[in-house]
């Protein structure tokens, strides 16, 4: 009896180890330990899916960089800076380990200064190149550890201006059905990511046991929140109390209540946000743009003293280069992103090509084929088509030097060439595929031209991008503003016992010519002509209202109405009165915080679309006229100095270089301007909307072209001006 029991017991124990091992193939070594030491949690599939389709793609990448890393680096991270690296990941749900993090901060820096190093080395044999790649690569280690940071800012930032829409549908769907997991489904559908990734993970995390109840799921959620938004907390433990409450008007009253707490705090910590970006807005304009600018007047000088007779132009070029578009471009995105870290949670704009894939067609450029067809092209086609035929023109002095050295082209006097390549000091003649330049007037004005092909592709790519999808988004908008005044109406007339059927079409006669009228005279023409049901004339996919307009507020408002008129239009009638209350409220909200931050964003548009662009093309245009005397003056004391007559010239031969040519200099200043106009642009639409790829499209296609034009116009005009003026004083002062 003893031998079969222990028989019976080697069966069961081959049983457990080969279940064990079909568990650990599936969820890997450490997902199942006996003392729960080094368990993974397990995620269930439908979050994992759900999460890769909604997910950017460089999150992917830096994901599996950081992984990559960690295999080849297996660094020990101290606890502190461990426990605030895993609260930056747990927040935008990065599937990485602190250890893959600083392992990456040190091998992308090794391999940048390595490989950075030995090209400027051995192909462009400058040893400040060298140095710069090694202080840029130590750079690297800190802003690389900061990456989870900045991921979880804008994560938390893209999150915060949904915390209001949020609160409104759970309190939308609680008063008419007190039932805190549905009300959280039903945010998680009409909410965007990444908060909808969020309440659906409270769900999930439910379903798998992690928690026993939703409200366990919900306040280990907010946990995560009370660092960075506590209105938020306290609104969503109001909605959790109205659970509790036996008074069907006191739980009414927690409901209203929750919503009034998170639109007062929004108002509030945006009125502080705008108070203290005065300072740091200042700092950055003068830090990363007045006088970068300014010291621009007096480079050209500095570099003429500094580079002697025998300089490359050309390596003073890259010097001004790394400063000016790279060093100078970090420095201002870095203070702005930093700015923007601080942002309080707000409203924003939604993605409406993101939340009704349908739309994504609009992106293109639509072509009308006949009536009935449209061929859609990317605009991308568009902008590389135009970049590269601009780019050629403005590059052709360079590229008819190299093909032709001795190509000129001149007036009769000479006084005013295309080209204008001449032989280094000190040289007296030299062949032609020896000469340096350009330094001609018309090379100076094709110079712009290389700006216009990075200002004007750029911003044609993002302008064609948005604009159809923005003109939607505004229709769409101008509904959402009438609408609180259409429930309101609709609610009315549900109150006085109409059905809804009937209450649609006297709404949308009362409402004739306005976009809501639009609304509901569709809704209400597919009822009767169609001959379909209330839900399907608002929902079909092809001909129902709602596709017509896509809006989350609008689209939950109807789900609302279907919901609760199954209880009776009494019901329903309040929740539309309500819904209609809200939406007031938020509007009116929004308006304020427009308020708010009117000056900031106005001196930050102001300051790309004219300032800096004037600025930098009068700059440009002085610097030109500095570089047309220096020039002159060197290459006539070198004639002196070549002839024997040194008398009160020979120290001054030995003094004076060359001076950087008018067309390397403008193409530098010319592509920091297009870098200010991009990164200012997404800070000023940052702060005003939060994260708004769609805004942040239109406003970039808009500031790119405006402030790309301007400058180049201005510049091209100074340019003219204060050559010919300097070509008569040399011509009346040397002869």
């Amino acid at each position: 009896m003893v031998n079969s029991k222990v028989a019976d017991g080697e069966d069961y124990s081959d049983l457990l180890v080969k279940y064990k091992e079909k568990i650990r193939k599936e969820f890997g070594e450490t997902g199942v330990s006996s003392d729960g030491a080094g368990a993974k949690p397990i995620s269930s599939r439908e979050y994992t899916e759900f999460k890769s389709e909604i997910y950017p793609n460089q999150y992917s990448m830096y994901e599996k960089a950081c992984n990559m890393a960690e295999s080849v680096f297996k660094l020990k991270v101290e606890n502190k800076q461990k426990e605030k690296l895993q609260k930056r990941i747990d927040t935008c749900h990065l599937n990485i380990t602190p250890s893959g993090v600083v392992a990456l901060s040190f091998l992308a820096p090794m391999i940048f200064i390595i490989v950075g190093s030995l090209i400027a080395f051995a192909i462009f044999n400058m040893v400040f190149l060298v140095f710069f790649c090694i202080f840029f690569g130590l750079a690297m280690i800190l802003a690389l550890q900061k990456i989870p940071s900045l991921l979880a800012d804008k994560w938390r930032i893209q999150a915060s201006n949904q915390m209001v829409q949020s609160i409104f549908y759970l309190v939308t769907y609680m008063r008419h059905t007190s039932n805190l997991e549905r009300a959280i489904a039903f945010a998680a559908d009409h909410l965007d990511a990444p908060l909808s990734l969020d309440f659906r993970k409270m769900l999930w995390d439910l379903e798998n046991g992690t928690y026993s109840s939703i409200r366990d799921s919900a306040d280990s959620y907010l946990e995560t929140w009370k660092e960075w938004n506590s209105d938020f907390v306290e609104s969503f433990h109001l909605v959790e109390s109205s659970l509790f409450e036996p008074s069907e008007d006191r739980r009414i009253s927690l409901l209203d209540k929750s919503l009034d707490v998170i639109l007062d705090g929004t108002f509030e910590g945006m009125l502080r946000y705008a108070h203290n970006l005065k300072a740091p807005m200042t700092m950055l304009n003068m830090l990363g743009i007045i006088l970068p600018i300014l010291g621009l007047v007096i480079l050209p000088l500095v570099v003429s003293f500094m580079s002697g007779p025998d300089s490359s132009t050309l390596t003073m070029a890259i010097y001004i280069s790394l400063l000016y578009n790279i060093t100078l471009p970090i420095g201002v995105y870095y203070l702005g992103k930093t700015i923007l870290s601080k942002r309080p949670s707000g409203y924003g704009q939604a993605d409406i090509v993101k939340s009704h894939p349908g739309l994504k067609k609009y992106e293109n450029v639509i072509i009308p084929i006949g009536k009935k067809f449209q061929f859609a092209v990317n605009p991308l086609y568009f902008s590389i088509t135009l970049f590269a035929f601009l780019f050629i023109i403005g590059m052709s002095p360079i590229l008819l030097h190299a093909v032709d050295p001795g190509f000129e082209i001149q007036n009769e006097e000479g006084s005013i060439q295309m080209m204008g390549y001449i032989c280094p000091p000190n040289t007296g003649s030299c062949e032609n595929n020896e000469l340096i330049g350009p330094y001609g007037l018309g090379a100076s004005l094709l110079s712009l031209v290389v700006i216009l092909s990075f200002g004007l592709s750029i911003g044609m790519f993002y302008s064609l991008r948005s604009k159809n999808v923005i003109a939607i988004r505004n229709r769409t908008k101008k509904l959402e503003q009438e609408f609180s005044s259409a429930m309101f109406q609709l609610g009315n007339r549900l109150g006085d016992g109409l059905p809804a059927e009937i209450a649609f079409a006297r709404v949308a006669e009362t409402m004739r010519g306005s976009t809501s009228g639009d609304f509901f005279n569709l809704a209400e023409k597919n009822i009767t002509k169609l001959g379909m049901g209330l839900e399907e004339s608002l929902f079909d996919p092809k001909v129902g209202a709602v596709a017509s307009f896509p809006s989350k507020v609008i689209e939950s408002s109807m789900k609302v109405l279907i919901e609760s008129i199954k209880r009776g239009p009494l019901i329903a009638a309040q929740a539309l009165l309500s819904m209609s209350r809200y939406m007031k409220e938020i509007h009116r909200v929004e308006e304020r915080l427009k308020d708010l931050m009117a000056e900031v964003i106005g001196s930050m548009k102001a300051q790309v679309a004219f300032l800096t662009p004037a600025i930098a093309g009068i700059v440009v245009g002085i610097t030109s006229m500095i570089s047309t005397v220096l020039t002159k003056l060197s290459a006539q004391l070198s004639t002196f100095a070549g002839s024997g007559d040194t008398t009160g010239f020979g120290g001054l031969v030995t003094i004076f270089g060359i001076g950087i040519p008018t067309f390397h200099f403008q193409v530098i200043v010319g592509l920091y301007i297009v870098q200010l106009a991009y990164i200012l642009t997404v800070l000023a639409t940052g702060i005003e909307n939060g994260v708004d790829k769609q805004g942040e499209r239109f406003a970039l296609g808009k500031a790119l072209v405006r402030s790309v034009g301007l400058y180049c116009f201005i510049a091209g005009t100074v340019i003219i001006l204060f050559n010919l003026f300097a070509g008569v004083v040399l011509q009346n002062t040397l002869g």
